[in-house]
Parts: C-alpha cells; structure tokens; sequence
C-alpha cells in the first residue's frame, strides 16, 4: 500500500514532532507513529511529562513509505520538504522535535552525525529546535543503562517538557 500519512495530534500544538517517514504500520492506518517506533516516542513523552495528546503533532519529513523501508534518497526529501514547510507554518509550534538524521538534516539542513547536535537547543526562524535519537534506533539499541541512547533520549524529552510547560 502507498497511503499519504499527513500528520495526527493536535493542529495547535507548541511541539511538532517532525520524524523520517512512515513505516508499515503508519501506511496502514495513515497516520504517522502508531507503530513500533511511535509506541516508544509515545511512552517515553508520558515519562518526561508530556501530554502527546494534547500538546504535540506528529508528522514526518516524507508523506510516503519509501520501498522496502529504505532511507528517503535526496530526491525525495526535496520533493516532500515544501509540503512539510508548510505543515510547519501551518501548525506554528514554539518548538520542533527531530527525531533522527532524515528529519535534522531535511530542517537544519547539516550534514553532521547526529551525536554532535542531539540534545541542544538550535534557534531557527524563531523557534526552538532539538534533535533526539529516532525511536527505531532506540529499538535497535534498547539498553537503559545511563548515557546510552535510550537514557539520553528521555533526558532530552525532560529538557522538552520543561520548556514546553513553561510557557
């Protein structure tokens, strides 16, 4: 199946959840992160605080599941990125959450690994910006253990929370 997954959660949202692009599952139902991955985000939002309900939309830098689950070649990401621009401005957020090196180089528009930028707080066209592991890395890599991906990502997701409900 090729479906469209455009987005989900609340559309007056401070925080805009920005990932790679769906998977099989978010093919399926249509919207992005309800699979595996998004399972995860979802509970490691609960633990920093934060109500994905009701503060953050979902959305991911591609609107179509590349074939066989590959990266998003270059190609794709331009042909998309006017569309995700658009999301952003039309959702407004004071804050955007990259999930994973797609999402941070289609909007930062870098090239560095990941681990130099996750964690930090980026100023671009007036909004905050955090880069965080992608929760399918997380899979990848479950250890809980301090200073490995998983602990690092729900330190970040607490830096979020209290940001976000700062306001």
């Amino acid at each position: 199946m090729k479906r469209l997954v455009i987005g989900r959660g609340s559309v007056f949202a401070d925080l805009l959840i920005i990932g790679e692009a769906p998977g099989a599952q978010e093919d399926l139902e249509g919207k992005p992160y309800v699979g595996k991955s998004g399972k995860l985000l979802n509970s490691l939002l609960i633990k920093a605080g934060i109500d994905y309900k009701e503060d953050v939309y979902f959305c991911n830098v591609i609107k179509c599941r590349p074939p066989n689950n590959r990266k998003p070649t270059a190609r794709e990401i331009n042909i998309h990125k006017p569309w995700l621009l658009q999301q952003i401005k039309l959702v407004d957020p004071k804050f955007i959450l990259l999930t994973g090196s797609t999402a941070m180089r289609a909007i930062l528009e870098v090239k560095d690994p990941i681990s130099n930028l996750r964690g930090q707080w980026i100023k671009k066209d007036g909004r905050q910006i955090m880069v965080i592991f992608h929760p399918s890395y997380l899979l990848r890599f479950p250890s809980k253990e301090i200073n490995k991906p998983y602990h690092l990502t729900l330190k970040d997701l607490e830096n979020v929370s209290g940001k976000l409900y700062a306001l």
